[in-house]
């Protein structure tokens, strides 16, 4: 039978797991840094420098591109209208009262002019009647005339039996 506590390793360690394992990553760090001085020193990570900031201007300018095209999206007007950002633009908000008088005159030049129509068609209806009412009023003066021309009242006197006397008075010229 073995003991509780026998060990196979007699080594004395005095070092813990967490004391050896920063070690090792103190070591790693220390052979990268060498190999980034003598990159540094060859001229092969100015290449790389150079390149990662080519990228990156790359990267910034796609950006200010993307930005740029939503920005002339949003600034369009029937997007805006149609989003309701118009009224969350700025050059909107300073020129309101503008277009707060522009509706207004719209609306009221809308009104004026359905107001010009309806009296168009009011004058149009009168002036078809004034029209009926001359037409019947000639026929009336025509029947009138032929029912009182001198032959026709003195034979509706004579028929009548009333004798047709002239004036006896002369009538005076009034000056």
């Amino acid at each position: 039978m073995k003991p509780e506590y026998e060990h196979d390793n007699d080594e004395f360690n005095p070092l813990s797991d967490e004391e050896l394992r920063q070690m090792e990553e103190d070591d790693e760090f220390r052979r990268r840094v060498r190999r980034e001085v003598l990159r540094m020193q060859s001229g092969d990570a100015d290449e790389d420098i150079e390149r990662d900031r080519e990228e990156q201007a790359e990267q910034e300018r796609e950006e200010q591109e993307r930005e740029e095209q939503r920005r002339k999206r949003r600034s369009r007007l029937f997007w805006q209208l149609f989003s309701g950002n118009i009224l969350v633009n700025k050059s909107v908000a300073d020129n309101y009262r503008y277009f707060a008088a522009i509706a207004v005159m719209c609306f009221v030049s809308i009104a004026v002019m359905f107001m010009v129509l309806y009296a168009d068609m009011r004058y149009s209806r009168m002036e078809r009647e004034l029209k009926l009412a001359r037409e019947r009023s000639i026929r009336y003066q025509e029947q009138f005339y032929s029912r009182t021309t001198h032959a026709a009242v003195k034979q509706e006197l004579e028929r009548r039996g009333i004798p047709l006397q002239d004036p006896t008075k002369t009538s005076e010229v009034v000056e």
